[in-house]
């Protein structure tokens, strides 16, 4: 994946986790560890915190899912879906080409769980239900 792609997958992160108008230090320490497998430094990210870029389109679907799982991930990372947070996370599945149902019974199923971690295994079938 390129530089500026990474970068504006950082920023939708950032952008969500600056929802409830603060970035808690578990999001913080999230967002980096994504943007360290991402080959994005710790500068480059608290750059972005300063100036985040917009999204970029995703064409296949498996980049999709995959962004959108991080999305979900972030905002129960600090055990707190905030209201502004989760119309950010509903707004960012719309860009990304998500039927507001799929989008709605996977945050249902997110509650469903302990530690709000939806397996990726079900994320998938939710989406081959929706897409098939």
């Amino acid at each position: 994946m390129d530089k500026a792609k990474n970068h504006a997958l950082i920023s939708d992160l950032i952008i969500l986790a600056k929802a409830d108008d603060k970035i808690m230090a578990s999001e913080y320490d999230f967002i980096l560890r994504i943007a360290e497998r991402m080959d994005v430094t710790k500068e480059e990210v608290d750059e972005l915190i300063k100036d985040p870029l917009p999204s970029l389109p995703l064409v296949s679907e498996i980049e999709r899912i995959t962004h959108f799982h991080k999305l979900i991930l972030l905002i129960h990372v600090d055990w707190e879906a905030h209201q502004k947070e989760v119309e950010v996370l509903r707004n960012f599945g719309l860009k990304l080409g998500i039927r507001p149902a799929a989008i709605d019974r996977i945050m249902a199923r997110t509650q469903q769980y302990e530690n709000k971690v939806i397996p990726s295994e079900e994320l998938i079938q939710i989406f081959q239900t929706y897409y098939n």
